[in-house]
């Protein structure tokens, strides 16, 4: 009898605790978490609009920049560039133009038109990964997101938008020994700085006959 007793308490306990374990929510309450959920793609777009257009206005000119990291280095980074932490890799927001040398697969080459040491630079037509664009405006702070996937997606969906917006319609007209006018961003090195070979990703493009 006594088996018996310590058996249907068991039992009876057992049933109690699962009964606490499962709980139930309402669909509003699972609907509205999921509305609170970070939307990459939205803040995306409007960073691109409304504060990433605007700002490239204020760009610096690709070869003055590069003048200037030829006279003085550590301060030209501390003046134009931007990055999320203190590493050496480093992004800078720039413009220029430049005659169109040559039409490649990946990029497109050209001889930027003011910088006397004749220096070809790339812009990027296929592979635009990486976090330079969304760093390197500097409007853009870590601290606004809750982790670093959501910033991590953000920069994604940047990309996006340049490989669906903006290279498509360029791609389909560019042509060597056009002229093009830029915008974008770069990435360098601060404790190793190459300028022999310069890519920029690019966030506006506008080609034009000579």
């Amino acid at each position: 009898m006594k088996k018996t007793i310590k058996y249907i308490i068991g039992i009876t306990l057992l049933l109690a605790v699962a009964y606490n374990s499962i709980y139930f929510k309402k669909l509003d309450e699972v609907k509205a978490a999921a509305s609170k959920e970070f939307d990459a793609k939205t803040y995306a777009g409007k960073y691109f609009k409304s504060k990433l257009i605007p700002a490239l206005q204020n760009a610096v000119d690709l070869s003055r920049l590069l003048t200037l990291l030829r006279q003085d280095k550590e301060k030209t980074f501390d003046q134009y560039s931007h990055a999320l932490g203190i590493g050496n890799i480093r992004y800078f927001l720039v413009k220029g133009e430049g005659i169109i040398e040559s039409v490649n697969e990946n990029e497109v080459t050209i001889l930027l038109k003011a910088d006397t040491s004749q220096k070809n630079v790339q812009i990027a037509t296929e592979f635009v990964f990486g976090n330079a664009i969304r760093d390197a405006s500097g409007f853009i702070d870590v601290n606004e997101f809750k982790n670093t996937m959501d910033f991590n997606n953000v920069s994604a969906e940047i990309n996006k938008i340049v490989r669906n917006e903006v290279l498509p319609p360029f791609r389909a007209v560019v042509k060597k020994g056009q002229l093009v006018q830029f915008s974008g961003a770069i990435e360098f090195n601060r404790a190793h700085l190459n300028l022999q070979q310069i890519e920029v990703v690019p966030v506006s493009l506008k080609v034009s006959a000579l």
